[in-house]
């Protein structure tokens, strides 16, 4: 698995689901299998392989997790150089060809985009042709949607 960028807030929250997974979910999963043994034949018993699937389910999601935050490379806020964009800054954009439309992002890693609440993947189209860029600095950026000129206009928390 490649390096993911996650924000502090980011880690605590997979580490707490993590905990949450190998704690609680394993001992509610083990109670249903408990449940599911005392109907008796186990080759016809619904109950019985619904709970071992949950339990799959719910293994894969611990080893994701995990993985996840081995690969994890901790976006520090505090090192962030507010004169280009880098991840964990808010860009502001304008669209050249359209003076009206105005967009403010914040640059974050995949596993955190949220494009409706304004989080934008290092790697999405847009993400990767503003890194590295300044204040004033006009990218040309291939969308789904099209060719946007965008401006860089303003770089910050």
């Amino acid at each position: 698995m490649a390096e993911i960028w996650l924000t502090p807030e980011e880690i605590t929250k997979r580490e707490d689901r993590l905990e949450f997974l190998k704690t609680t979910r394993r001992l509610e999963i083990a109670e249903q299998l408990k449940i599911a043994r005392a109907f008796g034949d186990l080759s016809e018993n619904a109950e019985y392989d619904a709970a071992k699937n949950e339990q799959a389910k719910n293994e894969y999601d611990i080893i994701q997790l995990e993985s996840e935050l081995k690969n994890a490379k901790v976006i520090d806020e505090s090192a962030i150089d507010y004169n280009t964009v880098g991840v964990g800054a808010t860009v502001k954009l304008a669209d050249m060809g359209d003076k009206t439309k105005k967009y403010t992002f914040q640059i974050v890693g995949s596993a955190e985009a949220d494009p409706v609440n304004g989080r934008i993947s290092n790697e999405s189209p847009i993400g990767k042709a503003v890194l590295g860029h300044k204040s004033g600095d006009v990218v040309e950026v291939v969308t789904p949607g099209g060719m946007l000129k965008l401006k860089v206009t303003g770089i910050g928390k």
